[in-house]
């Protein structure tokens, strides 16, 4: 196999296919990246069996074949070559010969045969804004459990109706829940599926790499779920197992509910929680009519306190939250205002966005703390 490519396409290429391979792994092929010339185009491809990507780029191809080399040395590599044609040689010895201007290299490599078969995509079942969809994905993304043994919490529900799109994400402290829009004009049977974390942050990396809001082909077989964005292809297995029945545990109504300014209320949760216990992270929100009082518990390293004004008119109460968990939601809108609604110190509080200016619908449940 012979080719030249241009080195900013095949970086460009390369750096996708590196967010999906393990940097430790036992098994030495999977840290290769299998490369393949066919006709004026090189197919990149790479895999740590749950997870694959295959990308393509336009290339002069000189001799069409197949090759695999460590990806992570190739990309150290081309990248501080350069910005130039990069001729790439595959050798008999499985070998690869790499020159750029006056640079010569020889990479060593692993036989094509010995990597792993990804399934072909089937047709197909919808097709979604890559912006909605990446949307949808950061305002859920940070509730997925990181408890490796929770394993259908290790992922994010995603459910298509004709309607729109729900996605649903919880560790069971907190959970995230978004709706989208309509997600193609053709009909789309209900379906639903857990997405993993790692495939749903491979999503993200492909909408900040692809120009305009470009649609993603969705389809799914018994095994994987496939995500399909102009010349490049996302393969992961599907989770198993039952999602937790969520709408049972958001709350129907609310006894009281407060508007707050988002910037305010981040920045002052961010200088309180300096002085937040370093593994709960908990803090104080104490709610009186015409004020919201957040502070930290007394800790070795101090206390703080921050005053903000709001429209409350009920009962006083004091709630305790993980200020992480507020964080990540406020983070993650971009609206002015948000409303905290609430029960009482120990039920669930739900914040949403005051105003939905994009048209979707998101809900954020937060389990209180005991502080």
């Amino acid at each position: 196999m012979e080719f030249i490519v241009a080195k900013p396409h095949l970086v460009r290429e390369l750096s996708l296919c590196q967010g999906v391979i393990e940097k430790r792994t036992t098994i030495p092929i999977l840290s290769n990246v299998l490369i393949e010339a066919r006709g004026d185009v090189i197919m990149l491809t790479a895999t740590d069996l749950e997870l694959g990507i295959r990308c393509s780029c336009t290339a002069e191809v000189q001799q069409e074949g197949s090759g695999t080399v460590p990806l992570r040395r190739l990309l150290d590599y081309v990248r501080l070559l350069p910005d130039a044609g990069l001729s790439f040689k595959f050798l008999e010895n499985a070998w690869a010969s790499i020159t750029c201007g006056r640079s010569r290299t020889r990479l060593a490599g692993i036989s094509r045969e010995s990597f792993p078969e990804l399934p072909e995509m089937p047709g197909a079942v919808a097709e979604i804004p890559i912006g909605v969809l990446a949307e949808m994905i950061t305002k859920t993304i940070f509730s997925i459990s990181a408890e490796e043994s929770r394993f259908t919490l290790n992922g994010a529900l995603l459910r298509f109706r004709a309607e729109g799109l729900v996605m649903v994400a919880t560790d069971g402290h907190r959970l995230a829940y978004v709706e989208g829009g309509a997600p193609s004009a053709q009909p789309v049977a209900p379906q639903r599926m857990l997405l993993p974390r790692k495939a749903m942050s491979e999503v993200l990396r492909l909408a900040q790499e692809v120009e305009g809001n470009r649609p993603v082909r969705f389809a799914a077989d018994e095994n994987h779920l496939f995500f399909e964005v102009g010349d490049h292809l996302l393969i992961c297995r599907k989770l198993t197992g039952t999602f937790p029945d969520y709408e049972r545990v958001m709350p129907k109504e609310h006894h009281s509910q407060i508007g707050l300014q988002r910037k305010e209320l981040q920045a002052a949760i961010e200088r309180v929680a300096q002085f937040a216990d370093e593994r709960s992270h908990s803090i104080r929100v104490a709610i009186t009519p015409g004020e919201v009082k957040v502070f930290s518990s007394i800790s070795d390293t101090g206390e703080s306190e921050e005053t903000l004004p709001n429209s409350y008119e009920g009962e006083p109460v004091e709630i305790g939250f993980n200020a992480q968990y507020l964080l990540d939601f406020l983070r993650a809108v971009s609206e002015d205002e948000v409303t905290l609604s609430f029960k009482d110190a120990h039920s669930a509080a739900e914040i949403t966005p005051a105003a939905d200016t994009d048209g979707s619908r998101y809900r954020y449940i937060v389990m209180p703390m005991r502080v």
